[in-house]
């Protein structure tokens, strides 16, 4: 029933001009027909329009005003919850040794800092240990006076404490070594904060050897979300721009975030950047591997001239609106366009705030402005072809 209108409305608004062009065939007989591709083809191949209200109303055209004032949107995108990484740990060892016992033995767990993870039994950390002892109690037996072999045993001794440092080991431990003077067969390793095991690669009894993964510990009480956003939205995401994050597993509530990192590359297949935000866990709700919904509320300009997205022609050329002029003509006028917010447009030159435009069937009036400029292009007075001698 819509479409039967559209048509019944075209052929109303054609059938004036229909009339003027019969009335005119005669007078196109000899047209220059070079001449009349220019002007269907040529800058002006739109007329002004004029109809009455009452034609107006009958095929339903709506006007508007050009606005100026705020205009925003929101990028949403989807993004999945990664550990934030200055909050990761990987727990190693710098000698060789066996796993004696293990303290923190599931991933998942969660653990405190200086919480003991496992203990270590080396020969070359036994061996250092006893080298200290020894170192120390050279130092204690030189004599004072002495002022160059009292400087070689401290030297010594400062040695054989920065070796003890150098694997890890910690001043407290090494001065419970000293203060005992007992080396001890097995190391405590222990969590360097507060955290859960993302990963467990050890098990008792295990050789381990120097750089070998143990465990992988992530503070969660901040996390990352990483997503994408398209080439054509980046524009709009910056650094420090407030973000919202909505998730299945909490239907309603909304989490708050910040932009911490845009991508200064786009992916060539996917056409997208990649973008990060940083959000507080306190509670441990935000689960890494979640997938997450991110709406990004971004100003595109704070004093933008704006139409509805409907009064604009996009012809694949040019964009086009029809401005009611003083006389009341629907006059085509050729606008640049920004960017798209939800139905309006920014409009960066054409028309000037306050302006009355078409704001809706101006495809029909885009439809008559044809028409009229076809049938002014075959008045008379064109080019008739070659003139005729007599």
């Amino acid at each position: 029933m819509n479409r039967a209108f559209v048509w019944i409305a075209l052929l109303a608004l054609a059938t004036p001009t229909a009339c003027r062009n019969k009335a005119q065939a005669d007078q196109m007989a000899g047209m220059n027909m070079s001449d009349t591709a220019a002007a269907d083809t040529g800058s002006h191949d739109r007329a002004p329009v004029h109809l009455s209200s009452e034609q107006a109303g009958a095929i339903g055209i709506t006007f508007s005003v050009v606005e100026r004032g705020p205009l925003a949107r929101t990028v949403r995108t989807m993004g999945q919850i990664v550990p934030a990484e200055p909050n990761l740990a990987e727990i190693t060892t710098k000698f060789d040794g066996f796993v004696e016992q293990l303290f923190v033995n599931a991933t998942g767990t969660s653990v405190r800092r200086g919480e003991p993870l496992l203990t270590i039994y080396s020969p070359v950390l036994v061996a250092a240990q006893e080298e200290l002892l020894a170192a120390r109690r050279l130092a204690g037996s030189v004599d004072s006076t002495d002022v160059e072999a009292w400087h070689d045993a401290q030297s010594l001794l400062e040695a054989s404490r920065r070796r003890l440092s150098y694997w890890d080991i910690s001043r407290e431990q090494i001065d419970r070594l000293e203060r005992t003077g007992q080396a001890t067969k097995t190391l405590t390793l222990n969590a360097p904060f507060a955290g859960i095991v993302l990963e467990k690669m050890v098990v008792a009894g295990q050789a381990v050897m120097p750089g070998m993964k143990l465990y992988r510990i992530a503070d969660l009480r901040t996390v990352w979300i990483e997503g994408a956003v398209f080439e054509q939205d980046l524009q709009l995401v910056h650094l420090g721009a407030p973000v919202s994050a909505e998730f299945a597993a909490y239907p309603g509530p909304r989490f708050d975030g910040r932009v911490t990192f845009v991508a200064p590359t786009v992916d060539d297949s996917s056409r997208s950047g990649r973008v990060r935000v940083e959000f507080p866990n306190p509670r441990g709700e935000l689960r890494p591997g979640m997938y997450a919904t991110l709406l990004f509320d971004a100003v595109i300009d704070r004093d933008a001239v704006n139409v509805p997205a409907e009064a604009v022609v996009q012809t694949g050329e040019r964009n086009l609106v029809f401005v009611v002029g003083q006389s009341g003509m629907l006059e085509p006028r050729e606008v640049v366009l920004g960017a798209r917010a939800g139905d309006r447009f920014q409009v960066l030159n054409g028309v000037a705030a306050g302006e009355r435009i078409v704001a809706a069937a101006n495809f029909l009036v885009d439809a008559e402005s044809r028409l009229t400029a076809g049938a002014s292009s075959s008045m008379p007075g064109m080019n008739m072809g070659p003139e005729k001698r007599p």
